[in-house]
């Protein structure tokens, strides 16, 4: 081991309901932690030593949602999502670019999904709260839309719980808050079209699969355990294959579920459940 931190007693926290779950980033020397607590939300330290280099922001709860670092209006800014607010800092001093508060905060500290950016956007979701949607062309960002309604099965817009959803030409692609996957329109947040193909066949609370965006088609990952290749378009969901990796274990929403997102290396995806991990080759000869 080179180093640790312990950051409940290094910052005298609790531990977050869900765990400290948002993915640490590393940017040049410095690793990046969404931390909580007064003054240290986000805390950059030294990747090699440890020592913390900065700390920034304020917040009852850290929410959930991985730091990100984009560029808007010129500047690399890190977008730090929390359940108050939305915050831009310079990455290299922590210094607060801007921060954009979010009225009412999300509620149950459910800001889990990455905020994705689209050009000079910023797209937000959150399983009650829905959606936000800013423009970011000056260190001033303004509303474009947002979700009207504060609820679970009375939604507008998306409600997403923890998939990162997909952006591309003016559409967003993203399962809602019980397994709907739906196309919105990104100017408005009009919905074009749902299907629970691809998550759970039907209306499932938290209903969930994770999008992956591959050449002209996408890697979606089911809460089921399968692996489905399908073509995300204005006009429809367009499945091309399905194949069942692994099964489901987790039983926290009171069904078998597989809740962790996959990844893709070596032309292969890799998987796991509460009891095993698994590789299976995407290439085009299965990986002889």
């Amino acid at each position: 081991m080179l180093w640790s931190r312990d950051l409940k007693k290094d910052f005298n926290l609790k531990t977050p309901l869900w765990g400290f779950a948002g993915h640490p980033l590393i940017d040049g020397p410095k690793l990046i932690c969404l931390v909580g607590g007064d003054g240290s939300v986000v805390v950059a330290f030294d990747k090699d030593t440890g020592k913390e280099l900065w700390r920034a922001l304020s917040a009852k709860e850290p929410g959930y949602a991985p730091p990100m670092i984009y560029e808007f209006a010129g500047k690399r800014q890190l977008i730090v999502w929390h359940p108050e607010a939305v915050n831009a800092l310079d990455p290299e001093t922590g210094k607060v670019i801007w921060s954009y508060p979010l009225t009412p905060p999300i509620r149950s500290a459910m800001s889990i999904p990455s905020p994705r950016q689209a050009g000079d956007r910023l797209f937000l979701t959150s399983f009650y709260n829905g959606s936000v949607m800013l423009r970011v062309d000056s260190d001033k960002p303004s509303l474009i839309w947002q979700s009207k309604k504060v609820s679970e099965t009375d939604t507008d817009g998306l409600h997403g719980v923890m998939a990162t959803p997909w952006l591309e030409d003016g559409y967003i692609y993203s399962p809602c808050s019980y397994g709907q996957f739906r196309c919105l329109k990104a100017e408005t947040g009009e919905r074009i079209w749902e299907t629970f193909q691809p998550t759970t066949g039907k209306s499932m609370r938290w209903g969930n699969t994770f999008i992956v965006k591959h050449g002209d088609r996408c890697f979606l990952f089911s809460e089921t355990g399968d692996l489905i290749i399908a073509k995300l378009t204005p006009e429809k969901y367009e499945e091309i294959s399905r194949a069942h990796l692994l099964d489901p274990t987790n039983r926290d929403p009171g069904r078998l579920v597989v809740w962790s997102h996959p990844a893709f290396a070596n032309q292969s995806v890799y998987a796991r459940n509460d009891q095993e991990i698994v590789c299976a080759s995407l290439a085009a000869d299965g990986g002889r």
